[in-house]
């Protein structure tokens, strides 16, 4: 790709915002994501806006633009192919891959990408249940709904787990809490915990943890 690192990273994060939020990226949510100061984040945007590859309307948050989504879709791609790769041919844990898939999206070919998409079988879904982009640029669309928002006693079906927290995915890893595992709310929201039955087993989570479990109703 013809961009800088970084002005990828940022269009990367601002797509998998939008994409987990169905909203536009906030400033400050955008730096947290890149690891930068909200002051340097702003400023990238100002220089991101004028090269035409986002919008961002004071108070009203960062979208992508056309061109600027189309950079970012081939990092995600190439990030989430990766991750895959790691965990189904290196054999890393999916807590794992994340920061590797940062250094490593920037480095491998196009050719490279598409043998790794090949070898994996065109997967559509990375390890922890993102979407990955097909190479014409298509995504699943992901589930809005949140397991913290789940109704007493509805069964659903886990599909996306947000990747931003390796201990948290390590914990859900150990209690089976994954893509595709079938969780059941046992209990309603007490001192701001739930209790959900995996199984025969009873695991509690935080409501702000829950929200980042994404889930389909079966």
């Amino acid at each position: 790709m013809d961009f800088p690192e970084k002005t990828q990273d940022y269009l990367k994060s601002i797509w998998d915002i939008v994409e987990r939020t169905g909203s536009p990226a906030q400033l400050g949510v955008i730096a947290a994501t890149v690891g930068q100061k909200t002051p340097t984040a702003s400023e990238a945007i100002k220089r991101l806006a004028a090269k035409g590859l986002v919008e961002h309307e004071k108070y009203a948050g960062v979208v992508l633009t056309p061109e600027g989504n189309k950079v970012a879709v081939a990092m995600v791609r190439r990030h989430r192919l990766i991750e895959m790769f790691l965990v189904e041919i290196m054999g890393y844990g999916w807590d794992e891959v994340h920061d590797e898939a940062d250094l490593l999206e920037h480095s491998v070919s196009d050719q490279f990408l598409h043998r790794v998409d090949q070898m994996l079988g065109f997967p559509t879904r990375d390890p922890h249940g993102d979407p990955i982009p097909n190479a014409q640029g298509v995504t699943e669309k992901l589930s809005t709904q949140e397991l913290s928002e789940v109704a007493l006693g509805e069964r659903v079906v886990v599909e996306q787990i947000h990747d931003g927290d390796s201990d948290f995915l390590r914990y859900l890893a150990d209690v089976g809490i994954v893509p595709g595992a079938t969780i059941v709310v046992q209990n309603p929201p007490v001192a701001g915990m739930i209790t959900v039955h995996v199984g025969e087993r009873e695991v509690p989570l935080s409501i702000q943890s829950a929200a980042d479990i994404r889930v389909v109703r079966r």
